[in-house]
């Protein structure tokens, strides 16, 4: 006879895989899909450097390149509250299996929406290249922001052309990108860091 009886250890695997992360971020406003889900397998190693950056998961670049073959998915957004006002940066990073990697929340001071949202791409794109990223697809909510990138619409703003030529810099040291643009509800994860950065007012020094 087979036995089926399941383990208290099973049941939580299971829902820690299982769990959508649409619906851990709506029930754990405060925290990472992938903090809960090492939460519910017992694993509470996650922390936060001064950075303001958040390594969620004991990945390196020789991690990420052996499993992954170096692929990863990043998600970025920059907030004004005022236009120009209080500013912050937020930028996510995954795996091609959209596993929470790496996180980001940044005060920036004040300036303008789009040049946070340049920002926030930056951070972004340094996250990825430093955790061993080459090839990277990238999502941002602002149409703008995405059709400067990728050379449909020309850099007419002088404070945006010199975040551009950074970007492309960055983009260049990957072996493979791509932008897209989705919609806001699709960037809730690097909406609500960017929202953070504001809120906690911590100014973080960047170029």
């Amino acid at each position: 006879m087979v036995n089926n009886r399941l383990t208290r250890d099973q049941v939580l695997q299971t829902l820690a895989e299982q769990l959508d992360d649409a619906l851990l971020t709506r029930l754990f406003s405060s925290h990472s899909a992938h903090d809960i889900r090492q939460i519910i397998m017992g694993n509470q190693g996650a922390g936060s450097s001064a950075s303001g950056s958040t390594l969620l998961s004991p990945v390196s670049a020789k991690t990420i390149r052996s499993t992954a073959g170096g692929r990863c998915k990043l998600f970025t957004d920059g907030a004004s509250r005022g236009n120009p006002g209080q500013a912050g940066a937020g930028a996510v990073l995954y795996d091609e299996n959209s596993l929470e990697l790496a996180a980001k929340s940044v005060y920036l001071g004040t300036c303008t929406n789009n040049v946070a949202e340049y920002k926030a791409l930056l951070i972004g794109l340094e996250e990825a290249l430093q955790l061993g990223c080459t090839e990277l697809t990238i999502a941002l909510d602002s149409e703008l922001i995405v059709r400067q990138i990728q050379g449909r619409y020309k850099v007419k703003n002088e404070t945006l052309l010199v975040l551009f030529n950074e970007v492309k810099k960055y983009l260049a040291r990957l072996g493979k990108w791509s932008v897209i643009h989705v919609p806001r509800a699709l960037n809730a994860r690097a909406d609500q860091l960017a929202n953070k950065g504001i809120d906690q007012k911590e100014h973080q020094e960047y170029p």
